[in-house]
């Protein structure tokens, strides 16, 4: 394989964007085909790409239009960077992405214009495949508002009052994120003349940390905390989440907010502004004090909430934080743990975001307090709901028990005993308003009767299925998973401007 691929990671679903619309007009159910064959090939092109770097090289840069960098001079080219890091986060996008594809099927049976929702949806892969594999800020950012335009839409697909308000709301907090990235890449662009990642990264090494590169930095942190609903910008996530349509919900929760916030501050703070805490630790214990906020307030406002997808959306407020925490502890078993988080809560969160549309399709609401006893009239969705529930809250040996143990362990080995403590904790309180929505929804409860309802349709069940069996096996090989995803991409992160010379070279 060379590195020829990188394009049809976005070309695919670009066209299938663009096709869709056309071929539904003669049969609309060619909409599911054409998105789920994308799906699959994404999948298989994400999967085979990790498998092909985990067994040979390090990386594969593609020059868009052939125009390499000379010696000498700054890369004119736009290049497309898949390294181990890239590489991993793509594979979680793309099966995140393929069961919310695969579940939406018969899920969109109760809405009208199927095709549109595929449009929107494959501009959002398009965009979120682009900007893990962009070795351009600039790049980055068009692909981040490509994704993000189209889940505007998508949040307020059902057009209820409820979801156009939710949408609008997005809208206007997301853009005001966007805008604070476009003046800090506007900022680094005036000090370095440069908007490739590997050569912004030499340049800026060159200047120095000068107030202006701090206040460019502080801008787009500003901006991705906003994109990856950090607390205190969070504010958007709740209302968003719970009013899209599940699939969407899936993906939103379990991918895109990582992908547009933590990957891409992860990957200016590590390899392009070279931070480390060695280099910059209060920069990196303000990371660690974000994180903490948003396990604590994400985790005691989910237990506080009745709705079902409610308290999902501010469930995923307080898992990023363990991503936040393990990047700000900063060391090689933290980051291997945040790395690992975002796959495990991605497999996790999508599937119980996909669980929770089930019951509200086949139960007709998503209130707790309304619901009971779904576990005889919906078994496949409620273990679903129960192992996805346990991974998330980190219970072996499931993926999120690791992931969680090894942030607890960077904690440690950085000498931060009560940041390991606080962690341990919220996972029990992950635990239990995780608990809390079996009992009340899939466990029928004294004095209360089954709620009429029938389990969902399979390809659904399906979709949920593939995401359990993912979680556990990702829980049973954690060990071959560590040594051979985990770690080399924590080892991309740690290696600093070690990223640019595996671009440029030298």
């Amino acid at each position: 394989m060379d590195s020829n691929f990188l394009p049809l990671f976005v070309a695919v679903p670009l066209a299938a964007a663009f096709l869709t619309p056309l071929v539904s007009k003669f049969w609309p159910k060619l909409a599911d085909v054409i998105g789920n064959a994308v799906g699959a090939v994404l999948l298989g092109l994400s999967a085979y790409g990790l498998l092909y770097l985990v067994t040979g090289t390090e990386s594969l840069v593609y020059w868009v239009g052939g125009w390499r960098p000379v010696p000498g001079l700054p890369p004119l080219g736009i290049a497309m960077v898949y390294d181990r890091l890239s590489a991993l986060v793509v594979l979680v996008t793309n099966i995140v992405g393929f069961c919310a594809l695969l579940y939406s099927v018969r899920y969109l049976d109760h809405f009208t214009a199927r095709w549109k929702f595929y449009t929107l949806f494959m501009l959002i892969l398009a965009g979120m495949n682009g900007l893990l594999i962009s070795g351009d800020l600039f790049n980055m950012f068009v692909f981040l508002e490509i994704s993000a335009i189209a889940s505007y839409a998508l949040v307020a697909f059902g057009t209820e009052a409820e979801e156009l308000e939710a949408g609008f709301k997005y809208m206007v907090l997301g853009e005001v994120g966007g805008a604070a990235i476009l003046f800090g890449i506007a900022l680094l662009y005036a000090q370095a003349s440069t908007l490739n990642l590997a050569d912004l990264g030499r340049q800026l090494a060159g200047i120095g940390q000068t107030p202006l590169f701090w206040f460019a930095v502080g801008t787009l942190l500003l901006g991705f905390a906003v994109k990856m609903a950090m607390v205190p910008f969070h504010s958007w996530l709740p209302d968003a989440h719970p009013s899209a349509p599940a699939p969407v919900s899936a993906f939103l929760s379990g991918v895109f907010i990582k992908v547009a916030g933590v990957y891409a501050m992860s990957r200016l703070v590590f390899n392009v502004f070279d931070l480390s805490r060695a280099t910059a630790p209060v920069f990196f214990d303000l990371l660690v004090g974000f994180g903490l906020v948003s396990i604590v307030a994400g985790g005691l406002l989910a237990n506080a909430q009745r709705d079902y997808k409610r308290l999902l959306a501010y469930s995923s407020i307080s898992q990023i934080g363990y991503v936040l925490l393990g990047l700000g502890i900063g060391t090689e078993w933290a980051v291997i743990g945040a790395l690992f988080h975002v796959a495990a809560h991605g497999l996790a969160k999508g599937l119980l975001f996909l669980g929770s549309g089930a019951v509200e399709m086949q139960a007709g609401t998503r209130d707790l307090d309304r619901l009971s006893g779904l576990e005889t009239k919906m078994p496949a969705t409620a273990w679903s709901h129960v192992l996805g529930s346990l991974s998330l809250a980190g219970v072996p040996p499931f993926a999120g028990f690791f992931s969680k143990l090894f942030i607890v362990l960077g904690a440690i080995q950085a000498r931060m005993y009560w940041v390991a403590v606080v962690a341990v904790l919220f996972s029990g309180v992950t635990l239990a308003y995780l608990t809390k929505v079996t009992h009340k929804a899939f466990f029928r409860r004294q004095g209360t009767e089954p709620t009429p309802a029938r389990e969902a349709p399979g390809t659904m069940v399906a979709a949920m299925i593939v995401l359990v069996v993912l979680s556990v096996l990702a829980g049973l090989a954690f060990q071959p998973l560590v040594a051979g995803v985990f770690r080399p991409a924590a080892e991309v992160l740690l290696n600093g401007l070690g990223y640019a010379r595996m671009v440029l070279g030298g």
